[in-house]
């Protein structure tokens, strides 16, 4: 670990493993979106590639704002992990807790657990936000994957 680890945050609170798929994605869009330009590219090409273009455009800008909100108004800095780190930080796990709480249609109670990463004047707004991308990410993890056709020409020996 390293000593960003050890900030108010940044405690390993969590395995990514160990999270609904969509929880494990919505961090690593996290912190792919941290890492600048290049990072946030790579969060909007995924909503692209799940989304028809009009819905994508829509779920990226969602995010780019909650994520932009969350960290302009932050009482501290965010702590995160490293894009390798298959562990989950307090500030990250509280970050997809907001997102579910407000997804499942909890405003309220979002907004309160908003006020851990950011002042109360905006907590109400971000909570709104996360719920539009909760809904939007277990609406991309729920849809069927496309049925496995058999290979020809291959031989199951067991």
């Amino acid at each position: 670990m390293t000593p960003a680890h050890h900030q108010r945050g940044g405690a390993a609170v969590a395995v990514l493993t160990h999270m609904d798929v969509w929880e494990a994605g919505l961090i690593l869009n996290l912190r792919h979106w941290c890492t600048g330009p290049t990072g946030q590219g790579q969060v909007r090409a995924d909503y692209d590639r799940a989304l028809p273009v009009a819905e994508a455009d829509r779920a990226w800008h969602a995010f780019d704002r909650l994520v932009r909100t969350l960290v302009a108004t932050a009482t501290r800095p965010m702590v995160r992990h490293d894009l390798s780190c298959t562990c989950a930080g307090s500030d990250e796990c509280v970050f997809a807790h907001l997102v579910r709480i407000a997804s499942d249609g909890h405003l309220n109670d979002a907004a309160l657990i908003a006020t851990l990463l950011t002042g109360p004047a905006h907590a109400e707004h971000i909570a709104v936000l996360a719920g539009e991308v909760g809904t939007c990410l277990r609406r991309i993890h729920a849809q069927p994957t496309e049925p496995a056709i058999p290979a020809r020409d291959v031989v199951r020996m067991h």
